[in-house]
């Protein structure tokens, strides 16, 4: 038996065994959204980033599936919406509506040089462990983490091993009962 049914082009919002709309807003909260492989994505600033959750979260997006840090180093002059500048670092939050079967993904443009955005831990406690590891790896500060602290590295590493920039460490590896 053949599979008739039209080809996923990935320019819808939902698939249709939900009773979501099918096109995306082209704003939400304020802020501008675009389509990624059929998955809505809210672009926010840094001072709309915390009550951009916030109402996401009062719209039933109540799980953070992922937080996690990108340096665009390389790609400075990527395409963002219109009236958003591209940074050097982007934070993005995945989020799930469990209740009616959603997913979307908030992305939020962090200037080198003032790596810092509110922490979500008061809002969803579960991202302690993901804004220690962006921290940890791309140096991205959580305004008010209750444990802003490596989480992967050492205590006492210099750097940030995601960021494009960061020269390779060597940490010399030791063998157990080696005589030196």
């Amino acid at each position: 038996m053949s599979d008739t049914s039209a080809p996923d082009t990935g320019d819808t919002a939902a698939s249709a065994d939900t009773d979501l709309p099918t096109e995306l807003p082209t704003e939400l909260h304020g802020c501008p959204v675009t389509s990624s492989r059929g998955q809505q994505v809210i672009h926010v600033t840094v001072g709309q980033y915390l009550d951009v959750l916030k109402a996401l979260t009062d719209d039933g997006y109540t799980m953070v599936v992922d937080l996690t840090g990108v340096d665009y180093l390389q790609h400075l002059r990527r395409p963002l919406p219109a009236g958003l500048e591209p940074e050097r670092f982007e934070v993005v939050v995945n989020l799930l509506d469990l209740r009616r079967r959603r997913r979307t993904r908030v992305r939020v443009q962090v200037p080198e040089a003032d790596a810092v955005l509110p922490t979500l831990f008061d809002l969803h406690p579960g991202t302690e462990a993901m804004e220690r590891e962006v921290f940890d790896m791309f140096g991205v500060r959580f305004d008010g983490h209750p444990d802003l602290t490596r989480i992967l590295m050492p205590e006492d590493w210099v750097g940030h091993p995601l960021r494009k920039d960061d020269e390779v460490g060597r940490i010399p590896v030791q063998f157990k009962e080696a005589h030196t």
